[in-house]
């Protein structure tokens, strides 16, 4: 810990994939006298590593990272430490990229275009046993809670239909038959509250529920 630093130093690890992404984070944070970055990580298996060797009061995650995702490393270090405090950093602000994090048990979700000072209050509240969750996004987490969760057949039907899979074609990939297929798109657009396989497409992208390449 550095001179400047007290005792009621909060201690954070960035994950994130870029570096100038982290040193730029980490250059904005150490300017507090009461924040340091005490380690970074660029991978999900380099964030469990600095997890277990750092222990950080809170972590600061992104959620795109490569092979598995931020929510997918945040899981992992909360196996490891089920009080582990980490705020969600996204360009993405899909309900179901926020659903998830929640659900992986993220105490916070900012989109990277977050200004500094509503970044430092964040890691504030969060350190402090709260959650922070701006507006917009705090809105696009209660309607997802709304929204009945697919089933994994479901899922597989809208992925396809995203990809602009024909029922004909979606029932032979999914080795079924085309009167199942419409009966999962009828339960899908349903749950989605969409009329048409249009919607549903708009829908699934905007919400974050599938993931284009």
């Amino acid at each position: 810990m550095t001179a400047d630093k007290t005792d009621n130093t909060i201690r954070l690890l960035i994950v994130d994939d870029h570096f100038f992404v982290r040193m730029g984070l980490a250059e904005s944070i150490n300017d507090e006298d009461n924040l340091e970055v005490i380690a970074e990580a660029s991978n999900s298996e380099e964030a469990l590593v600095a997890f277990r060797e750092h222990r950080p009061d809170v972590v600061l995650m992104d959620l795109k990272l490569p092979c598995k995702d931020g929510i997918e490393a945040l899981t992992d270090i909360r196996v490891e430490d089920p009080e582990a405090r980490a705020l969600m950093l996204s360009v993405d602000e899909g309900e179901d990229d926020i659903h998830r994090a929640v659900q992986a048990g993220a105490c916070g979700y900012l989109p990277k275009s977050t200004e500094r000072e509503e970044l430092l209050e964040a890691i504030q509240c969060v350190h402090a046993g709260e959650t922070y969750f701006p507006a917009q996004i705090a809105q696009r987490l209660e309607a997802r809670s709304q929204r009945p969760n697919l089933t994994d057949r479901e899922m597989q039907v809208l992925e396809l239909i995203v990809k602009g899979f024909s029922n004909k074609e979606a029932a032979a990939e999914l080795k079924v038959t085309e009167p199942t297929i419409k009966q999962h798109a009828g339960h899908l657009f349903k749950k989605l509250n969409v009329l048409d396989r249009t919607q549903a497409v708009t829908a699934a992208i905007q919400r974050g529920i599938v993931k284009l390449d």
